[in-house]
């Protein structure tokens, strides 16, 4: 089975020196490629210069992680892709439970067990579970006792690249973050294939490193979220019930988003709106997968 090892990295020069050697002895016989998003902090002069064997994707420009995930995948060779976050560490035995699973043709991705580290604080993130309420999909960290997940990390997971490609990836309209990872989970899923968490697959990721806290401001990646949940709903849920839900209580939310002073979920909103285009193409053809209803997937996970 061939591995691949993708890693999209902005302006992560100082992550990449730090982290890439303990990568590097967890991936000793796999592709280990780097898509370096447009950064202007000498990472890829770096990554040249001290990693020469380390395949290097360039970016002319900054796009955002799901564009340079999927350039990272589309370059890939391995069978299985894992990705990575330059801000996680692999433990040294972490890959053999994970790839275990993709024996199965079903299996679309597997998740690693996150020892996320938030400040004083160590949490034990990588299983996700959800419900729909009104009219929005609810996400939250689920016990990692269970080998069921909603969606598997962008941060820390591994892919079939088959189903990856017969999905499209990542819908780059999510850009610059956030929702990819579960948008392409919720795709497979509806598409009747399997997510599955392994908790003895471990890494460590210190969010407080990443590159989105140090690039982005706290309010503008609150109206990416927003507006990323809004696209969520309207490019992937199919069910009326659902729907209707969505609708009947959008009103509500924005009208106390404005009583509460949260201009930026008016903000985001109105950038979905302008994404309308691109969410109905991306609804035609990737709905035309789906085996399964929205109720079929999200009861599975519900809180």
């Amino acid at each position: 089975m061939q591995i691949s090892l993708v890693i999209p990295n902005f302006n992560g020069r100082h992550l990449l020196a730090k982290n890439l050697p303990h990568v590097i002895k967890a991936f000793s016989v796999a592709e280990i490629i780097v898509v370096d998003d447009g950064s202007s902090d000498g990472s890829a002069k770096f990554l040249k210069q001290s990693f020469p064997n380390v395949k290097l994707l360039e970016k002319a420009t900054t796009s955002g992680f799901s564009t340079s995930v999927n350039l990272g995948f589309k370059a890939a060779i391995g069978e299985i892709v894992v990705l990575l976050n330059t801000d996680v560490v692999p433990k040294a035995d972490f890959l053999g439970p994970l790839l275990s699973h993709f024996e199965d043709p079903n299996i679309f991705a597997v998740g690693c067990l996150e020892e996320s580290i938030e400040g004083a604080q160590t949490t034990a993130r990588g299983r996700g579970i959800g419900r729909f309420r009104r009219g929005f999909l609810e996400h939250r960290r689920g016990e990692v006792d269970k080998t069921d997940t909603l969606w598997a990390s962008g941060g820390a997971s591994a892919f079939k690249k088959s189903l990856w490609d017969k999905l499209h990836g990542f819908n780059e309209i999510y850009d610059p973050f956030y929702w990819e990872d579960i948008d392409v989970s919720y795709r497979a899923l509806k598409s009747g294939y399997q997510v599955l968490f392994e908790s003895r697959s471990r890494v460590t990721h210190r969010h407080e490193e990443g590159s989105i806290k140090k690039q982005y401001s706290a309010n503008e990646v609150r109206t990416i979220a927003y507006r990323n949940q809004f696209i969520f709903v309207w490019k992937n849920i199919t069910d009326l019930q659902y729907f209707s839900q969505h609708l009947f209580w959008l009103p509500y939310h924005l009208f106390f988003a404005l009583i509460r002073g949260d201009l930026a979920m008016w903000k985001g909103f109105g950038l979905a709106l302008l994404r309308l285009p691109r969410i109905w193409i991306s609804r035609g053809y990737e709905t035309k997968l789906y085996t399964k209803t929205d109720a079929e997937v999200i009861q599975q996970f519900t809180i």
